[in-house]
């Protein structure tokens, strides 16, 4: 059964070239032009992917992220942000309230398209079996794909959930940037390396690291970064 992708694109131009070419990419397809009546259509029927606009007529794409986050049923929906081109805070922010990826306007079906199968790859990648990480004041469960701090939990991107376990996994060494995206987003992956390093900061930020005097996420510059915590596992 083909998987259902919803757009929200107040652009009536571009919904209809992306609906076309996600529809040609085998995909079924669901268009709003705004993101209340998008999250009627989530709450209703979920889908298994949905693209916001950041910037919407009424509730923006950011809002509505926020809300399919707060919701138990809806909060692991996997979500891909459109955002400005030269707006990096829209990118920060679409992050941290909850999106597992951003693509910038202008933008290619193609590129889309990839972004779409990365995304949904990671979301039904195999659950590990069960596993506790701890290190420092912080809690990894492998099964539940939690993670703790001081017993709350840190509201994770699924993203950034991968990108710490991947760094814990190969601590005893530095893991380069293309490594990392290459397992993280996919061979597939299209687009900004910046990517990754606009994850890095927000993981960091969730998990009360400093990139200047780190405790638990190092950055070699020009190589990659590498896991300094002390785990117990």
């Amino acid at each position: 059964m083909s998987k259902i992708i919803s757009i929200v694109e107040d652009d009536e131009n571009i919904r209809e070239m992306v609906r076309m070419a996600l529809v040609s990419f085998g995909y079924q397809v669901s268009a709003f032009e705004n993101a209340e009546e998008a999250l009627k259509g989530v709450f209703k029927k979920m889908p298994d992917l949905v693209v916001f606009d950041v910037m919407l007529p009424g509730m923006s794409g950011i809002e509505a992220t926020r809300k399919i986050r707060a919701n138990p049923k809806t909060k692991d929906l996997p979500i891909i942000m459109l955002t400005a081109k030269d707006s990096e805070m829209d990118r920060v922010t679409g992050l941290d309230v909850g999106a597992d990826d951003y693509i910038a306007k202008p933008f290619s079906v193609m590129e889309l398209g990839a972004r779409i199968r990365a995304v949904l790859r990671r979301a039904e990648s195999v659950q590990p079996p069960v596993e506790t990480v701890a290190f420092a004041d912080i809690s990894v469960n492998r099964q539940t794909r939690e993670v703790t701090r001081k017993n709350k939990t840190l509201d994770l991107t699924l993203k950034e959930y991968d990108l710490l376990c991947r760094l814990i996994e190969a601590r005893d060494r530095v893991v380069p940037r293309e490594e990392l995206l290459n397992t993280v987003w996919g061979f597939d992956f299209v687009g900004e390396t910046r990517t990754l390093d606009i994850h890095i900061r927000t993981l960091r930020q969730k998990l009360g690291d400093d990139a200047d005097d780190p405790k638990y996420i190092k950055t070699l510059r020009g190589v990659g970064y590498r896991f300094i915590g002390r785990v117990v596992e």
